[in-house]
């Protein structure tokens, strides 16, 4: 109990101690609540003082920054002011003397404006832009008048001989050739393909057309007038110097605009020069002056519409395609006839070769028609082709001229057809080309093996009805021997072979030999009797005079004379006849004198084995008996070699 009574009076007192610490506590709380509410008046008093003074320093530098700004402006705006009277004064001076720095004048003005739109709430802002597009106006019209004047100064026609320089050294002419047919350039050169082949490895180097200085000029003053919104001026202004000078230019070449009358009335050999002159043309305008025109108008005009910039560059080629197509057209248009073929294929090529070039300088739709009317031609000129081929076929085969061969030599007709099936197989690129335009469903190949074969067919039908002329049938069969082994031989040498094939080559060698076996019948009979008795043949072999009795069989003299005479005779009006007929083939001429000396020279040796004792044992034998052996076979030496006898005869 004391233990705990003691806890008691250790507890209470701790209590009242912290009641005590408690009461000190809050009393200090009180005491600085009362200080610091003190100290909050005071402050609220002090800032209540210093208010006034804070706004006015406020208000001072806010002034201050104002009077800055104020002033960077008003310095912007005045230099300005001096730019635009710096550049004004440029305009009033105008481009000519220095263009580069007008044109910088006249974008410092644009800048300018954009300055003075961005301020609206400046007074006089009105007034100054009014000002300032009153001189860009001033000054488009004096970059419109100075366009002009450069595209004047320029814009010149092209020389002839500035235009062969750029040409591959294969196509310049001669000093010679410039004032006359340039088209005879390479002119054996009628075979196109292989000039064509020549060709496309040729060098062209472009013309200048306008100095490379002017074009960047011509460039920035087409570039302002269409920002100003005068594109159209500036294409037309362009459209009309460069038309001008192209035309110019393709003029003095000696380009015409010719119509379908026009080339009807030609002589054919100026028709021929000038369709010469105009393949070489149209490789000169296409590739030069074409060219060069599209390359200077997408340089002056990079910046403009694509489209408004190809029908400029339309608007400058127009008439000069025109003309250069419209010749080609009539060519193609004409009256067809067999030596028109080849110009038509040599132009057919030149606008196959440039048909590539033409698709991409006349890219875009202006130029379309330029394009279409290319293409037009193509294919006209190749139906005209194909047409004439037709025509060829029906003339060789219906062909009537009244002109004989006398001698039973070639005929011209025969030499005619077979130069021309010549210079077709010069011609196979292009016309396999040329068959592919027309879709027949056949291989281009086998359409010119089926007309070349449908051609000498044709010869040679018409041949068989002019062999009929002859009265005497072996000058007939001598004649089909000549022409037929002439167009196999023709075949043989230009390699036509290939196309017709050794079969056709084989099958008309032994047509020549069986002529040439009628021929020998027909010619040979008569004079052979003279030397066979019915029952008692003269000796040889091979049907000629069986087995050689060694006796007269009972043949009088006076018989065997009336042989000799008449055998003479024979020979004599054949050797007279035949040694003006002509074989003009070395080779077949001797073969053929072979073939008729294996028949004649063995019976007549035989013959005169036989019976010459009945007559040599008589008067006058020499009368008889005219000729040896050898006297035969020299005179047989003369046969063919187309000789003309003004002796009467013996």
């Amino acid at each position: 109990m004391t233990t705990q009574r003691g806890t008691m009076e250790v507890l209470a007192e701790k209590a009242t101690l912290l009641r005590e610490s408690l009461q000190k506590s809050q009393s200090n709380t009180e005491s600085m609540v009362a200080i610091l509410g003190s100290f909050d008046y005071r402050l609220s008093a002090l800032d209540t003082a210093m208010r006034p003074t804070q706004v006015r320093t406020r208000s001072i530098r806010m002034a201050h920054d104002n009077i800055n700004k104020t002033l960077k402006v008003a310095e912007v705006i005045l230099t300005q002011f001096d730019l635009c009277r710096q550049a004004e004064a440029k305009i009033m001076r105008g481009p000519h003397e220095d263009l580069e720095s007008y044109l910088e004048a006249v974008d410092q003005l644009k800048k300018i404006g954009h300055f003075f739109s961005s301020y609206k709430s400046l007074m006089s802002r009105e007034g100054v832009l009014n000002h300032i597009n009153g001189l860009l106006s001033k000054a488009i019209l004096k970059l419109e008048e100075e366009f002009k004047l450069l595209l004047s100064s320029y814009s010149k026609p092209v020389e002839p001989d500035r235009l062969f320089d750029c040409l591959p050294n294969s196509l310049r002419p001669t000093p010679a050739e410039h004032s006359g047919d340039i088209g005879k350039i390479n002119a054996g050169a009628s075979n196109a393909e292989n000039q064509s082949k020549s060709l496309e490895n040729g060098i062209y180097k472009p013309p200048t057309l306008i100095p490379p200085r002017i074009v960047p000029l011509l460039h920035d003053l087409a570039q302002q007038m269409a920002q100003a919104g005068r594109h159209q001026q500036c294409l037309k202004i362009y459209g009309d110097f460069r038309a001008s000078a192209l035309e110019q230019s393709v003029r003095k070449l000696g380009v015409e605009r010719l119509n379908k009358d026009d080339v009807q009335k030609m002589q054919w050999e100026v028709l021929e020069a000038k369709i010469g002159n105009w393949i070489h043309f149209m490789r000169i305008a296409v590739k030069l002056l074409f060219a060069g025109e599209r390359k200077i108008c997408d340089e002056i005009f990079d910046d403009v519409d694509s489209n408004l910039k190809d029908q400029c560059f339309a608007d400058v080629t127009a008439n000069s395609v025109t003309t250069l197509l419209s010749f080609g057209e009539a060519v193609a248009k004409s009256k067809r006839s067999p030596e028109k073929l080849f110009v038509l294929l040599d132009m057919y090529e030149i606008m196959r070769e440039l048909h590539g070039e033409m698709q991409t300088i006349f890219e875009g739709k202006a130029c379309f028609d330029m394009r279409d009317s290319a293409l037009y031609l193509i294919k006209r000129l190749a139906q005209t082709a194909q047409e004439t081929f037709g025509d060829f076929e029906e003339a060789v085969e219906k062909d009537a001229s009244k002109t004989t061969v006398l001698d039973g030599t070639v005929h011209p007709l025969t030499s005619y057809v077979l130069n021309y099936v010549k210079f077709l197989f010069d011609y196979q690129t292009t016309l396999n080309l040329l068959f592919k335009e027309f879709d027949t469903g056949n291989e281009s190949d086998s359409q010119l093996v089926v007309l070349t074969t449908r051609i000498m067919q044709a010869l040679q039908t018409n041949l068989e009805g002019k062999s009929k002329q002859y009265k005497d049938q072996a000058l007939t069969s001598l004649f089909l021997m000549n022409n037929i082994h002439y167009m196999v031989r023709s075949v043989r040498r230009f390699e036509a072979k290939d196309i017709l094939g050794e079969d056709w080559v084989q099958r008309h060698r032994r047509i020549v030999q069986q002529h040439a076996n009628q021929y020998k019948r027909v010619a040979w009979a008569k004079i052979l009797q003279t030397l066979t008795f019915q029952g008692a043949p003269s000796g040889g072999s091979g049907g000629v005079g069986g087995n050689d009795s060694g006796g007269t069989s009972g043949v009088s003299r006076a018989t065997v004379k009336d042989r000799f005479k008449s055998f003479n005779v024979q020979f004599e009006e054949l050797h007279q006849r035949q040694s003006q007929w002509t074989v003009p083939d070395q080779e077949l001429r001797e073969s053929l004198r072979l073939a008729v000396g294996e028949v004649l020279l063995p019976a007549y040796r035989s013959f005169l084995k036989r019976f010459g004792p009945m007559i040599e044992s008589g008067k006058n034998p020499v009368k008889y008996i005219r000729y040896t052996p050898e006297d035969l076979d020299r005179m047989l030496g003369e046969f063919f070699e187309g000789k003309v006898w003004n002796e009467p005869k013996r």
